[in-house]
């Protein structure tokens, strides 16, 4: 960077992107025109003439660089094996507040095995875990408050 050299990733990843952005807000009409035949990309008429340039942007990019595919591939890289789970952690899941493993019913308590094999047996049982999750302000947490 000292001798005016870019880094690798500015070179091959943020110039096309910038480039990209530059010539939709521009509506430098040839070069766009460049960017998506050489991209492979079908961009529809209405995009195209629309008064906003972000729609056209928009339209470029989630074909190009189509995130839902991104997030997918990272949570499947990232995300450990339901097969490594813990036994005390699929009763803490199993647990709602206060509630200790032993207090729920022994049908229930039948399911950590289950829970655990991740089996996809036509006799399994099928069991689902739904998580609800929200942005919260630090400031509005209980232990926040100021007294």
């Amino acid at each position: 960077q000292s001798k005016g050299k870019k880094p690798l990733f500015v070179q091959l990843v943020l110039d096309n992107i910038w480039s990209l952005y530059e010539a939709v807000m521009k509506r430098d009409k040839e070069k766009i025109e460049k960017i998506v035949t050489s991209l492979g990309l079908k961009i529809g008429a209405r995009e195209s003439r629309h008064a906003d340039p972000k729609v056209h942007l928009n339209a470029i990019c989630s074909q190009w660089l189509p995130i839902s595919d991104a997030v997918l591939s990272m949570v499947c890289n990232k995300l450990p094996s339901p097969l490594d789970i813990t036994a005390e952690r699929v009763e803490k899941l199993m647990c709602v507040g206060a509630r200790t493993f032993d207090s729920l019913p022994p049908e229930t308590q039948e399911l950590k095995c289950a829970f655990m094999k991740c089996s996809s047996e036509g006799t399994a049982p099928v069991i689902v875990f739904v998580s609800k999750m929200f942005a919260v302000d630090a400031k509005a947490l209980p232990h926040n408050k100021p007294r």
